[in-house]
């Protein structure tokens, strides 16, 4: 039992779960949803995927290396944007001291100066097993002020995530046009480490105009149906016959430009360790995941190819053209957190500028 709780989630169903406040004690409301990896919280609390969102943490102890220092004010190595992305973050055991040499400051501190809740001492196992046979559930986290659920898939969350205007960053003689739906910074810094040029573009930007060799298509938060500027965009790129790569969120908005559908997940893919078979190759690769949305094997057109699926639960983790230079992951390629086995995705993309 938790001595004098101070904090509850309560989820749609009325059942409540309670802890002790960390972070900063305030009301919010989301969609609640589990992680299974075992570290990585720098990079999983910043990744714009997770907007919106009260994430689980399954494994016990968090916080134990503590929060990286930033480099002469910029954005840290291992943060996937330049702030906190989830709603909440509950927990079981929170590490009041932390032990690494890049360690700046706590959890605690961390998430007190972005202005976002924790809760720890809950019992993530009972809350995990719940989210895994009933799906995952709307939540709130009451403090002072009560607040209404909220379901964040009612709207287009990618709108809130993605750059505003153009940032270039020029490196090398090929150029791509990174449409950031939500950009992990990784997939950013994979593009300019192989030596091209990059324009990064929102999610509405209409880019069919600009002088580029290629076009990466990124991850990011929600339904992927509610980006209808960036489908329709999209549409009118696939015709102009350059190479096309989507991540994650990206692979689920190349299959619906490409005439396919896409379905949600009962509770999601969100660690660092699921297994991905290559249908062509027959290899398997370990890949971190962070999504609650698929694409329907069925709705595919006659000229897409299913490329990798997931070993757990049979659902596709990549998609590919039979006649034209477009393909796209389920799963992160960048890493960060997670196994670097895909990182040679990249390098394909590269390749075909």
């Amino acid at each position: 039992m938790i001595k004098n709780p101070d904090a509850v989630l309560e989820l749609e169903d009325g059942s409540k779960f309670r802890g002790h406040f960390f972070g900063k004690k305030r009301s919010v409301a989301g969609e609640v949803v589990f992680n299974t990896g075992m570290v990585g919280y720098p990079e999983m609390l910043t990744d714009p995927s997770y907007y919106g969102q009260i994430v689980i943490m399954t494994y016990p102890l968090v916080g134990n290396y503590g929060v990286p220092k930033q480099d002469n004010g910029n954005v840290p190595k291992f943060f996937e944007s330049n702030r906190i992305q989830v709603t909440a973050l509950i927990i079981s055991h929170l590490a009041q001291r932390p032990s690494h040499w890049s360690c700046d400051r706590t959890l605690d501190c961390w998430l007190d100066s972005e202005n976002v809740p924790g809760i720890a001492g809950l019992d993530t196992r009972a809350l995990t097993k719940k989210l895994r046979e009933h799906g995952t559930m709307l939540g709130r986290i009451t403090a002072e002020d009560p607040v209404d659920f909220y379901d964040i898939n009612k709207d287009n969350l990618v709108e809130k995530v993605s750059v505003e205007e153009p940032q270039m960053f020029d490196k090398g003689s090929k150029k791509v046009v990174l449409v950031d739906c939500g950009l992990k910074l990784n997939i950013l810094r994979s593009l300019l480490d192989r030596g091209v040029s990059v324009k990064r573009v929102g999610w509405d930007y209409d880019y069919t105009k600009d002088d580029f060799d290629g076009l990466l298509i990124s991850n990011g938060p929600g339904d992927p149906e509610r980006c209808e500027k960036t489908i329709s965009i999209l549409k009118s790129a696939v015709e102009m016959e350059r190479p096309i790569m989507g991540i994650c969120l990206g692979n689920q908005l190349i299959s619906l430009a490409l005439g396919g559908k896409t379905y949600k997940l009962k509770y999601g893919h969100r660690s660092q360790n699921q297994p991905c078979i290559d249908e062509s190759t027959g290899k398997c690769y370990i890949t971190s995941q962070n999504h609650g949305y698929a694409v329907s094997p069925s709705s595919l057109p006659e000229d897409v190819d299913v490329w990798f699926r997931n070993l757990n639960d049979d659902t596709i983790e990549g998609i590919r053209h039979k006649s034209r230079p477009i393909f796209a992951t389920q799963f992160h390629p960048e890493d960060c957190p997670g196994p670097t086995d895909t990182r040679f995705i990249f390098d394909e993309f590269v390749k075909q500028l």
